[in-house]
């Protein structure tokens, strides 16, 4: 009986975490028409979003016409100003990873390329977008 209990509570705890988790979709732009990108997120114990961007087929911005310095990833809150959170970098393999917290429940994600990694405002093309709504 002890044993059902536990494995219903493990159940059930499984389920509100999938609840609490979720994928986002990025969107390439027509001047890295290959690439392909995802966005996960989950609710961390202080009801922040963790979220981890990945990418694949991405060419290094040294590679766009014109030639870029680095691919800088903004959060955009509803209703807020776009946030420089980093850069993501491309791997040899094409392959781009970043990872971040924040408090926004709803907010856009926009990668550009641009000439200066300490951008405060996107002015580089957009090569990917998508948009996280958290639960």
């Amino acid at each position: 009986m002890r044993r059902t209990n536990l494995a219903v509570l493990i159940g059930l705890l499984a389920m509100c975490v999938a609840a609490w988790a979720g994928d986002a979709p990025l969107i390439a732009s027509s001047i890295v028409p290959a690439a392909r990108g995802t966005v996960s997120f989950q609710h961390d114990k202080n009801g922040n979003l963790k979220y981890h961007i990945s990418t694949k087929s991405l060419a290094s911005p040294q590679q766009l016409t014109p030639a870029k310095n680095a691919y800088v990833i903004w959060l955009k809150p509803r209703d807020g100003q776009p946030q420089n959170v980093g850069v993501l970098t491309v791997n040899n393999n094409l392959q781009g990873s970043f990872a971040g917290t924040t408090p926004a429940k709803a907010f856009d994600v926009v990668i550009t390329a641009e000439d200066n990694p300490s951008a405060t405002q996107p002015t580089g093309p957009e090569v990917l977008h998508g948009t996280v709504q958290a639960r």
